[in-house]
């Protein structure tokens, strides 16, 4: 009786929570749409505090930053708006609008040959799919396996045996998929820039030398961390180390 006590408490509270928070999103969007943008964001900022996440939220955010002329911000939050619902046209053109609102022009060096042939297969689907594919390929594989060795006739014997081989096959072809869109996964961490301008330096020190520098809104990759200190890759090459407090990671949520 008493855990029941507590789920109900809990239940109510999450009840109470989406309540106001669908009050708060109604309220931001109605100064958004009276041209109160900064009074939009607090509203919009309130929810986040929460602990609740949306594309649309992370969105309507983005457009009222991007109506502000604030670069940074709308290009950070359009981008996690995009990594909750990656295949919004909205949020794509919006984020077009707003990187053009950038400094830096960074070139991307493309990718070629078999590797961006394999890259490129990998993200045709997500982690999720590609190892879901590969459980109902394992348990296809498992019933002609069992079809094979119950079969009598010799024909059906050949068909089950080639059609398990090829199942076989598919198997480890979708593993290899889904190991490796893991590891992409993993070692994608994408972050924005928010100082106005950032040194970038040769080593994880105020000491060291400038390599270059970068300015508000600019999308990095951060591929290691040394203190206060992350190590980024730009899409052109290009490797330094900023300050950690000059930039903010899309994936912390």
């Amino acid at each position: 009786m008493k855990y029941f006590f507590y789920i109900l408490i809990a239940l109510l509270g999450f009840i109470k929570t989406e309540a106001q928070n669908n009050q708060h999103f109604e309220e931001a969007n109605a100064l958004y749409n009276e041209g109160k943008y900064a009074e939009a964001i607090d509203k919009y900022m309130s929810i986040l505090q929460s602990d609740t996440h949306s594309a649309e939220l992370y969105y309507n955010l983005g457009n009222a930053h991007y109506r502000l002329n604030n670069v940074a911000p709308s290009i950070y939050y359009f981008e996690k708006a995009k990594l909750l619902n990656p295949n919004d046209k909205d949020i794509e053109n919006n984020l077009v609008y707003a990187n053009n609102m950038t400094i830096d022009a960074i070139d991307n060096v493309p990718e070629v040959g078999f590797s961006k042939l394999i890259k490129n297969i990998t993200n045709t689907f997500s982690f999720d799919i590609w190892a879901k594919t590969a459980v109902c390929l394992a348990f296809v594989y498992v019933l002609l396996v069992l079809l094979y060795y119950f079969s009598y006739s010799s024909g059906k014997k050949r068909i089950t045996f080639v059609m398990s081989i090829i199942c076989l096959l598919s198997l480890c072809v979708a593993l290899a998929f889904a190991f490796n869109k893991f590891e992409l996964d993993k070692k994608n961490n994408p972050a924005i820039i928010f100082a106005q301008e950032s040194q970038i330096k040769a080593e994880p020190n105020l000491r060291s030398e400038e390599a270059f520098r970068l300015h508000e809104g600019t999308k990095v990759q951060v591929i290691d961390t040394v203190n206060n200190w992350k190590k980024i890759k730009l899409t052109d090459g290009k490797i330094g180390w900023i300050l950690s407090e000059d930039i903010k990671i899309l994936k912390d949520f």
